[in-house]
């Protein structure tokens, strides 16, 4: 063992096995809440919502399809970096002229500001509403759009102004904890009147009224959230630096595993052979693959769940509404008051803020951090200075513009201002969102072919700890056909006039 590769041989010596208990694996989950947050916004508080109230129980089929058939679009993307360390986007790169990085870069771009617009509306909608429906307090001179347009700004700039000071983790407790106010809320004002026991044969039929393409494309794309979303998780999982994703270095350092250079032939060098892994190394990893997908799969359930309950609350105490227009949230919160009473109001509002507000402040990091993700695999300038770890760069990522730091700081900046000059020039806000929601949906059938794919190319086959199981093979496979022709079956509605199921 020489000089230079004795500090990767004691990093890995010396690695400490996280606990299986209960208790320690709930205390260390991470990306997959993130995820799970990121998703609570939009789709359970506008889209849900919409759907119920609008069209009663017959779209609650949508529900189960869209987490049943997205599972692996987004386990893909956790399994493939934890056995590799690295992030998915790396292998896009891989690829013939790099053809899915660009198309992930600019698909990117577009959601950093159509979509972000489409989040970002819905916090700004209640605060709108808690200072003009529940205060009485109007800006002078200012119409609802307008002030709406304003407060979707300030709340941009704080989520910003955030971020880049690096004081992501308190803000992520304390959204969770009111978002915990938020759950306790819904299951509480379910239980006032439940959906009735019959309405459960609509998770079984497929039935699309007339006027709802848009919403179901609107479930199909953003329940959980939008497959491209997995993207950014691999990101944030890279990022949280455990299992493979803390070793990879080291590793590379020893010979265990080859440097990944994304501007050589083939992708070869992103693979781990784990058979060569030292035991305690093996189990080390292994580990935290486990809590990773229970991390992930405990908030895809928690998340299914939040939206089955928010279509069934609309269904039950607001249909028939159309639930549109910039008093959403107003409409909505009748749900809680008229369940359980004006008392309920407060407690929506704060929950209602923390759920949409996530959603926003995880998209301006997540948007911005694949870009950077992007460049970095498509310059080799901006190769050369890798990381958005403020606390981890050198003053040379600070002073270049091409640095993977600054690129990252310049596609926030960009998120937050095409996205409130959107909010300000568009006067339908639910319909924003639904957009917003349908366009994560027609980017996804690609996103969802590449996790697959990447995984089964770049994983060694005989790796029986991270290769897909048989079962996670066809199903995933099955998966993907089966989304891809939901989505055709949009577009020929959508597009040509060709009727939905016979609707």
């Amino acid at each position: 063992m020489t000089a230079t590769n004795e500090p990767a041989r004691s990093e890995l010596e010396s690695l400490e096995l996280p606990s299986m208990a209960p208790g320690s694996v709930l205390r260390k989950f991470g990306p997959g809440m993130i995820l799970m947050m990121t998703g609570i916004g939009t789709s359970h508080l506008v889209t849900a919502p919409a759907a119920g109230g609008r069209f009663e129980y017959a779209l609650l089929w949508c529900i189960p399809i869209a987490y049943i058939f997205k599972y692996y679009g987004f386990e893909m993307a956790f399994r493939f970096t934890h056995a590799t360390g690295r992030s998915i986007i790396d292998a896009y790169a891989t690829a013939w002229k790099k053809l899915p990085v660009w198309y992930v870069l600019i698909t990117t771009v577009i959601q950093a500001a159509v979509g972000q617009a489409g989040r970002l509306i819905a916090a700004a909608a209640v605060v709108l509403y808690f200072f003009n429906q529940y205060l009485g307090v109007d800006i002078p001179g200012l119409n609802n759009d307008r002030e709406l347009a304003l407060y979707a700004l300030i709340l941009a700039v704080l989520a910003v102004t955030i971020i880049l000071r690096g004081k992501f983790a308190a803000v992520e407790i304390a959204t969770k904890v009111a978002a915990g106010v938020l759950v306790v809320s819904i299951i509480v004002v379910y239980f006032v009147q439940p959906a009735p026991a019959s309405e459960f044969v609509h998770f079984f039929e497929l039935d699309a009224p007339e006027g709802s393409w848009l919403i179901i494309a609107s479930f199909l794309g953003l329940l959980p959230t939008g497959i491209d979303v997995s993207l950014q998780a691999s990101e944030w999982g890279k990022a949280k630096k455990v299992g493979m994703g803390r070793i990879r270095q080291a590793l590379e350092n020893q010979g265990l595993a080859k440097p990944f250079d994304p501007f050589a032939e083939g992708g070869h060098d992103l693979a781990v052979d784990t058979a060569r892994l030292p035991g305690h190394v093996r189990e080390y990893c292994r580990r935290w693959f486990r809590i990773g997908l229970l991390d992930f799969g405990v908030g895809h359930v928690l998340s299914f769940l939040l939206a089955t309950i928010f279509l069934m609350l609309a269904a039950v105490w607001l249909y028939p509404s159309d639930v549109e227009g910039n008093a959403v949230m107003g409409e909505i919160a009748r749900i809680f008051t008229d369940s359980v009473g004006p008392q309920m109001m407060i407690v929506f509002l704060a929950g209602a803020l923390a759920a949409t507000y996530s959603t926003a402040f995880n998209y301006f990091d997540g948007r911005a951090r694949l870009v950077g993700a992007c460049c970095r695999n498509l310059f080799r300038s901006t190769a050369s200075l890798p990381g958005t770890a403020k606390d981890e760069l050198g003053s040379e990522h600070r002073r270049r513009w091409y640095s993977e730091y600054n690129l990252y700081r310049a596609a926030m900046m960009f998120s937050l201002i095409s996205s409130v000059l959107i909010i300000g020039g568009v006067p339908r806000p639910v319909y924003l969102v639904l957009i917003a929601s349908a366009l994560a949906y027609f980017v996804a059938p690609v996103i969802f072919f590449l996790n697959l794919y990447y995984c089964f190319k770049v994983i060694p086959k005989q790796d029986r700890m991270f290769y897909p199981s048989t079962f996670a093979t066809w199903f995933g496979w099955i998966s993907l056909v089966v989304f891809t022709g939901m989505c055709l079956v949009l577009i020929l509605q959508r597009i040509f006039g060709i009727a939905l199921f016979g609707a």
